[in-house]
């Protein structure tokens, strides 16, 4: 799991950097979002947690899905044209769905270290009983 999470942390870290040729109204979101699943990623190679950290994630990343998801439902309904034309977003909805796809990444990684996190108290709740 560590070789995981260290690829998880260098991953998202990439992630972010590549956000500063987006929109510069929300650079400074992705960026924070990104690397804040980064630095969990990190510290989890190390079997190091903050529950609260992980909540605090999964809660801004479920806020941010929430407002994005008319425009995810509206793409689904239209037929799920193409997001993957040019990296440039040609119309609204390619960068909104885009940007949903990103946070379902993030929020899956984040769950991953919740449950992650959870089986190793409980394990170590045994061990020490």
């Amino acid at each position: 799991m560590k070789v995981f999470n260290i690829v998880l942390a260098i991953l998202f870290v990439v992630f972010a950097c590549l956000q500063f040729n987006d929109d510069p109204n929300d650079v400074w979101f992705w960026v924070l979002v990104y690397l804040g699943v980064a630095i969990i990623s990190a510290f989890a190679a190390f079997n190091k947690y903050n529950m609260w950290v992980i909540f605090l994630g999964i809660g801004i990343v479920l806020y941010q899905m929430f407002r994005l998801f008319p425009a995810f439902s509206s793409w689904i309904s239209s037929g799920t044209p193409s997001i993957t034309g040019e990296m440039k977003a040609i119309s609204p909805h390619v960068e909104l769905v885009r940007e949903f796809f990103g946070l379902l990444l993030c929020l899956a990684i984040l769950i991953y270290h919740y449950i992650r996190y959870s089986r190793l108290k409980k394990n170590h709740e045994l061990a020490s009983s």
